[in-house]
């Protein structure tokens, strides 16, 4: 009887069959991967970096790879994942099948009300900030009324758009990934062709520092560039609705983390051929991060901050659209299973969108809007997603325990120590986050309890009552 059940489950997951629409294809998925991951961070991360890394551009730079070289080691476990269950829901069916329905419930409702809503609304203000700062002088730049207002009005605007359908939220992300990497890549081959300074390329900082130093240096730089490549996860939500997912998903994911990763080491690269080592050694002591406006400034004059700022909020409209393209889809899978509430299981009958979850996401995400500011959003999305996001990646190690036989089109490299290494790096960034942030992590751990609770006392009682009403 167990081998049927296991039969009959392994056929289930593996399926590509849908009731959605496969109208993704490769490039699609690395625009929406590529539109996710490069934001505005692109501009004022690597002066973090920098900083961290004692302010040696050579060990900085060599931060940025073994950045790349731990996401794409992340990204390689779900490439596994999304290849052998190509279904919409991403992590939420990963966890389900390693861990049972409690623990996949909890995530997927941390997600509901904090971390993918969270994203929503932390983008959706930003992208106002960015807006207001092409304006300085008005009255909007200044508003946080009028900013908040704004960035509501832009998740309604993007939200009805996605439920016209994934193919023309799609193009919509296409289209502005181009237009967003247009400034960024003029940036970028400018300073590299007509940059004056060399850079000292040196991993050494500069006085006496022992080995032990840079490790920590290495480590603690690490940290900050797994901000800038986050987003990556993101293409398995809508697994369902690519084509040929089991070549197209693990293959969008690759060249995306990789083509990411070159973007951002030629960027700060750039900088550091611009910008005098002198002058960016001044701004980050000074807390002034931004060493991609900078070179901006240097080439292009006065109109290198305008530059930036259009720049800017192409980044962040890009990576709006697509978190909310794609997060509404976790919460469709769910209700699909029985395991959230009945009505975000439905999908619009023209266009074969899922409609109400895809509106509900939309209404948390403006709540959070109204409720919280830029800073405390990104704090409350960080932790709500490193404990899950570990989880996941161990997801690999019980599902090859658990379903031995089932086809993997693609497999983690260098397996279990692959897995140990990027559990350790999300163990290391979850303390991180506590200890900078107590109250925000503690509402971080909070919201999965209460999602525990929701779990057993309606939505368990839902499921058998919905069971004993199909005996009879």
């Amino acid at each position: 009887m167990k081998k049927n059940y296991n039969t009959q489950t392994t056929q289930s997951l593996t399926s590509e069959e849908t009731e959605l629409c496969r109208e993704v294809g490769l490039f699609g998925g690395i625009s929406l991967l590529c539109g996710i991951m490069i934001g505005s961070g692109v501009f004022y991360i690597g002066g973090i970096v920098l900083q961290r890394s004692g302010m040696s551009m050579g060990l900085a730079l060599l931060v940025w790879i073994i950045g790349g070289l731990v996401t794409l080691m992340s990204g390689i476990c779900y490439a596994e994942l999304g290849a052998m269950m190509p279904k919409a829901g991403g992590s939420y069916v990963y966890l389900r099948e390693a861990y049972g329905e409690r623990t996949a419930f909890m995530s997927g409702f941390s997600s509901f009300i904090l971390g993918s809503s969270g994203s929503n609304a932390a983008l959706a203000v930003a992208f106002s900030s960015a807006v207001g700062s092409l304006f300085p002088n008005s009255e909007f730049a200044t508003n946080l009324f009028l900013q908040k207002g704004f960035a509501i009005f832009m998740i309604v605007v993007l939200t009805a758009i996605n439920i016209f359908g994934i193919k023309l939220g799609s193009m919509v992300q296409t289209i502005f990934l181009i237009f967003k990497m247009l400034p960024i890549f003029g940036i970028l081959i400018c300073g590299l062709l007509m940059g004056k300074e060399t850079p000292n390329l040196s991993p050494i900082p500069a006085g006496d520092v022992s080995l032990a130093q840079i490790c920590a240096m290495i480590a603690f730089g690490v940290v900050a560039t797994m901000w800038a490549y986050e987003g990556w996860t993101n293409l398995n939500s809508i697994a369902e609705e690519i084509k040929h997912p089991k070549k197209n998903l693990p293959l969008a994911l690759m060249i995306s983390i990789i083509g990411v990763t070159a973007v951002y080491l030629l960027f700060n690269y750039a900088a550091f051929r611009v910008v005098p080592a002198e002058t960016i050694t001044q701004m980050v002591e000074g807390g002034n991060y931004y060493l991609g406006t900078a070179a901006a400034s240097i080439l292009f004059g006065d109109a290198g901050g305008i530059i930036v700022g259009i720049a800017m909020v192409l980044a962040i409209f890009n990576a709006l659209n697509g978190c909310i393209m794609v997060f509404p889809r976790n919460y469709y899978a769910m209700a699909r299973d029985g395991a959230f509430f009945k009505g975000m299981a439905k999908l619009h009958p023209t266009y074969k969108t899922p409609v109400n979850a895809l509106v509900a996401s939309a209404i948390v995400s403006i709540a959070l809007v109204c409720a919280r500011d830029l800073s405390q959003l990104t704090s409350l999305v960080a932790f709500c997603g490193i404990v899950f996001n570990g989880l996941t990646f161990y997801a690999v190690v019980r599902l090859r325990k658990k379903y031995p036989d089932m086809e993997r089109p693609y497999k983690v490299w260098a397996y279990p120590a692959m897995i140990v290494v990027i559990c350790l790096i999300m163990v290391g960034l979850m303390v991180n986050t506590f200890m900078e942030d107590p109250i925000t992590s503690l509402i971080g751990l909070a919201v999965p309890a209460i999602g525990l609770g929701l779990h057993e006392f309606v939505i368990k009682k839902n499921q058998i009552s919905v069971a004993v009403q199909e005996e009879i």
